[in-house]
């Protein structure tokens, strides 16, 4: 890599990473890189220190993210929780810390079993398939759906929306069409969700936006505002971790055939295999941060108001963290917790990204005996998360 800055949006970055991150790894200090001129932090122990100091490393830095100066309107996204500072994120992330905690799981495993049966069973044996349209979205769809309570026939918009949300930082200047269309989701987003927030509270049912409708904090109602947050970041977060941690495990399994037999022999290595997969492409690529105060970090002083990427697939591949770390081994020692962030940043979903994750493979190991790739993966665009978006794979049907 040459001494000009990275851009996150070259198209050889975004089809492998991992060769700039490493050399970026080996520099001295930090590195600004575009679009934006960020400060890329990528190094393992400046990750996990940036984490451990919320204070100092302000997450309201997302929403230079969130709200381009293009975008001409204000985004209920940069109002969700992981755009927020304590107190009020330890305020709103205890409201919803309950729907992810080990009881709630527990109910909704059978019918995310269920899901994932379904879709395994309607997968073709033989034909190329879009793995990522014909199986990796259709569960996350299901279950946020479900507990959202969303209607059953806009699952296939969900990924839609979702993609024009994590694709907001990464339009370039000139792309005008897809900035309307960035535009024109968020206006149909949230008049949809407006409506059902309206619906539950003149009706509410067995569901998750209106257990946030009854809740109060510091006995007062959320907002809309707030409630709206809520919503778009469960909706947007529920979906890009597990379908690109899927697409991803199906790569791996594609590469590697005798992962598929080890795992289809032995259905309790899934988490050790899932955990490696987390840590080897983690599907959330970057956070920003914004600093409040002076600081060094990675042999650079940054003044108050410095803007960090901090780019957790590079942390994930830190060979003093993680030994041959450029190599796919599933009985490394877990679990990887940084792919979900630390501290009062912990994504809250990580619990149900595994499980869905896990019951999904299971699925998909009864089914299939074999991956194998039919052409080139044509990867999504974001710069905050990272994963396939059409994925050609032919599955070989399982044998006894």
């Amino acid at each position: 890599m040459s001494d000009s800055r990275l851009n996150l949006l070259a198209p050889e970055f975004r089809v492998n990473p991992y060769p700039f991150f490493a050399e970026l790894r080996r520099r001295p200090t930090l590195t600004q890189m575009d679009p934006g001129g960020f400060w890329a932090v990528t190094r393992y122990a400046d990750v996990q220190h940036i984490f451990k100091n919320p204070q100092l490393f302000s997450s309201t830095g997302q929403r230079i993210f969130a709200e381009p100066e293009w975008l001409g309107r204000k985004n209920p996204f940069a109002e969700s929780i992981v755009m927020l500072d304590p107190p009020k994120h330890t305020r709103l992330r205890a409201l919803v810390n309950r729907a992810f905690g080990p009881s709630s799981l527990a109910r909704l495993e059978p019918r995310v079993r269920a899901y994932a049966q379904a879709a395994a069973s309607e997968l073709p044996l033989g034909p190329a398939v879009d793995f990522v349209q014909a199986f990796a979205l259709r569960v996350p769809a299901a279950v946020i759906g479900e507990l959202l309570g969303l209607d059953v026939s806009l699952h296939s918009r969900f990924k839609a929306w979702s993609d024009d949300i994590v694709n907001t930082s990464s339009t370039p200047p000139d792309a005008l069409e897809w900035r309307a269309q960035i535009r024109a989701t968020y206006e149909e987003m949230e008049k949809y969700l407006r409506g059902v927030i309206e619906d539950r509270r003149r009706q509410p049912r067995e569901d998750m936006v209106s257990d946030l409708i009854a809740a109060r904090v510091d006995g007062e109602a959320l907002s809309d505002a707030d409630l709206l947050g809520f919503l778009f970041l469960l909706l947007v977060a529920g979906l890009e971790t597990t379908v690109h941690l899927l697409g991803h495990a199906a790569i791996v399994l594609s590469e590697r055939p005798e992962l598929m037999a080890r795992l289809r022999a032995d259905r309790s290595k899934l988490p050790a295999f899932i955990e490696e997969v987390l840590r080897y492409e983690p599907p959330a690529q970057s956070l920003l941060r914004i600093t409040t105060a002076d600081t060094e970090l990675g042999g650079t002083r940054l003044p108050a108001g410095s803007l960090l990427m901090v780019l957790l697939g590079a942390a994930t591949r830190d060979e003093t963290q993680f030994p041959n770390a450029d190599r796919f081994d599933m009985d490394r020692p877990g679990p990887q917790n940084m792919p979900f962030g630390h501290g009062v940043h912990f994504c809250l979903g990580a619990p149900l990204a595994r499980l869905e994750a896990r019951l999904a493979l299971d699925a998909l190991l009864d089914r299939c005996g074999e991956l194998k790739r039919e052409g080139p993966v044509q990867w999504n665009q974001s710069i905050v998360v990272r994963g396939p978006a059409v994925l050609p794979l032919s599955l070989q049907p399982a044998q006894g």
